[in-house]
């Protein structure tokens, strides 16, 4: 996940909470941007999708983009200084 600071932080998240991922088909800047929400709170920020912002061996939005229906469920797995990393549950 990338583009916390623009919403709420990661000071709240913890390791196996539940996040959702939803395909941004409206999204100008990014035709494969996947927001990434959490219940009550609503969007919280992207999957990573670029070379930046994804870490090491993760999936980038555009990798994954085609791989999920337009929404997913997925845990957080690791929280670290430059991102969060997540897991998909099937």
């Amino acid at each position: 996940m990338t583009g916390l600071n623009h919403y709420y932080g990661n000071e709240f998240l913890e390791k196996e909470m539940v996040i959702y991922l939803k395909k941004d088909k409206d999204n100008e800047y990014d035709k494969e941007a996947i927001s990434v929400n959490l219940a009550g709170l609503g969007k919280i920020g992207y999957v990573a999708n670029s070379p930046y912002t994804v870490l090491g061996e993760s999936y980038s939005a555009g990798r994954l983009y085609d791989k999920i229906e337009d929404e997913a469920q997925g845990k957080i797995k690791f929280i670290l200084d430059k991102g969060v990393v997540c897991e998909l549950v099937e």
